[in-house]
Parts: C-alpha cells; sequence; structure tokens
C-alpha cells in the first residue's frame, strides 16, 4: 500500500487549505480500513486531525471540527483533507496514513509541508 500527499505548500491566513492523498494497492472503499489525516508541527508534535472510513463516514478531532472535512473520490482512489480559516498556528508537516481495524496506522504517506504565511 502507498500513500501519497498533494497540494499547495504555501497558503495565505484566512484561506482553506486543501490537500489529497492518492492511494495505491488498496481500495479505499474497503471496509475493513479507515484513511486519516494527521499533522505535525514544532513543539505540538503529532496531532489526529480526522479520518474516513470505508463506509464514507467521517470523524473529526474534537479541537479541529469546527474547521476541517475530509471527502473521498473513490474513483481516483483518494481521500481529501479541506481546513478552513487557516492560521500560522496551523503551519505543519501533513500525513495521510491507513488505519487498521485496530485503529493503528499501519501505512502512511512521506507527508508534506504546508506553511501559513502572507
Amino acid at each position: 500500500v502507498q500513500l501519497q500527499e498533494s497540494g499547495p505548500g504555501l497558503v495565505k491566513p484566512s484561506q482553506t487549505l486543501s490537500l489529497t492523498c492518492t492511494v495505491s494497492c488498496q481500495s479505499i472503499t474497503t471496509t475493513y480500513y479507515a484513511w486519516s489525516w494527521i499533522r505535525q508541527s514544532p513543539g505540538k508534535g503529532l496531532e489526529w486531525m480526522g479520518v474516513i472510513h470505508g463506509t464514507g463516514s467521517s470523524y473529526y478531532n474534537p479541537s479541529l471540527k469546527s474547521r476541517t472535512s475530509i471527502s473521498r473520490d473513490a474513483s481516483k482512489n483518494q481521500f481529501s483533507l479541506q481546513l478552513t480559516s487557516v492560521t500560522p498556528e496551523d503551519t505543519a508537516v501533513y500525513c495521510c496514513a491507513k488505519v487498521t481495524s485496530s485503529g493503528r496506522c499501519d501505512y502512511w504517506g512521506q507527508g508534506t509541508q504546508v506553511t501559513v504565511s502572507s
């Protein structure tokens, strides 16, 4: 299984951050697994942002729920993240990951740096 993040590396404050994760060798609609977005910023550690299950249901970190949306395009085997009203505090490396039925992330993308700056 391979995951690859894509999207702009620079976003202006107050705009929407949009990233896509392209998955290879595993269908994202398989109900056994889920697909997650996680980010890491200096001094904050790993922060789970949300998940979309093979059924299409999505769940979010309560602290980010009002600004986060995860969707999917099954025809392209991709899932996407949108984070609205970004601030410099949203600057981080954003990663997508495959989640097993036990809740463990067993495959990760390489991560993509997103900087929020004017």
